[in-house]
């Protein structure tokens, strides 16, 4: 293995240890952040997330309350629920868990969440603001992968950028936080042709499509920076990226593993966008 690895784990420490300063300020100053996190239903890995959601926020001192909804919740409930907690003066950000169990709208809840409590930034007025540039949030997995590419000295500007997937929690805001910094940016999809030739034009390839071991060697591009944003399993059941990683490790120049790459980054830019809330509030 040549590349260099890029380690979410050790990056997101660093960034929870700045964030866990930041609430010690705050709460000097009266204010303690709060989240407020929604599940619905049983769902194994819903349950997961939020359990280590709720874990980091203990880490870095932030105020984290749990409503664990029954999968029968209607909706009418659930929008009841949110509109309680956005009018809580104590609760900086609501994360409601998605997907919810049908008939359930992850849509209408969304749209539901006050803007400036919408830590995950999935709602319309926050895509927008992320769109002209002018945003208080950003989605936490592009968020995290902007955020590694930063701590491990990769210069976006100029670079051909490639993102293979176009879903609008992960590969469109990804496009658009590196066309803020000047990447010249591609995405790829199902349709696109010639995919294998088009991903190894990239200097900076993200690969988002979920699919267990996608993208290989011959589609990467010698020196390329690979961030695998995926989390599927393999034929035998472990724990896998959308990345082929062993063959792909020795021709890219850095690359994320899984796990230990992006998750953990993730749940480090949820705190941080629950710290920007409180520091807002704060003012």
């Amino acid at each position: 293995m040549k590349a260099k690895l890029i380690d979410g784990k050790a990056i997101a420490a660093a960034v929870r240890a700045d964030l866990a300063a930041e609430v010690e300020t705050l709460k000097a100053g009266g204010t303690e952040p709060g989240l407020a996190v929604i599940l619905v239903g049983e769902d194994p890995a819903s349950q997961v997330y939020v359990r280590n959601k709720t874990r980091a926020c203990a880490e870095v001192g932030i105020h984290a309350e749990e409503f664990r909804l029954p999968a029968d919740t209607t909706e009418d409930e659930l929008l009841a629920l949110v509109a309680e907690l956005n009018a809580r003066t104590d609760i900086d950000g609501i994360l409601c868990q998605l997907p919810l169990p049908k008939p359930l709208d992850d849509a209408a809840v969304i749209a539901a969440i006050d803007p400036a409590k919408d830590v995950d930034a999935f709602s319309a007025v926050n895509v927008g603001h992320i769109m002209i540039g002018d945003y208080t949030f950003l989605p936490c997995t592009p968020a995290g992968v902007m955020e590694m590419l930063h701590r491990s000295g990769v210069e976006v500007s100029g670079k051909r950028c490639v993102v293979i997937g176009r879903s609008n929690i992960v590969g469109k805001p990804m496009a658009m936080l590196l066309l803020h910094e000047n990447g010249t940016v591609t995405v790829c999809h199902s349709r696109t042709e010639n995919l294998a030739a088009v991903c190894r034009e990239a200097d900076i390839l993200v690969a988002a499509v979920g699919r267990a071991k996608f993208v290989t060697a011959d589609m990467v591009k010698e020196g390329a920076v690979v961030i695998d944003v995926g989390m599927n399993r393999d034929e035998s059941g472990k724990l896998c990226g959308d990345v082929d990683f062993d063959a792909v490790a020795e021709i890219a120049s850095q690359i994320t593993p899984v796990p230990g790459g992006v998750g953990p980054m993730t749940i480090a830019m949820l705190l941080k966008n629950t710290v920007t809330a409180a520091k807002r509030r704060a003012k």
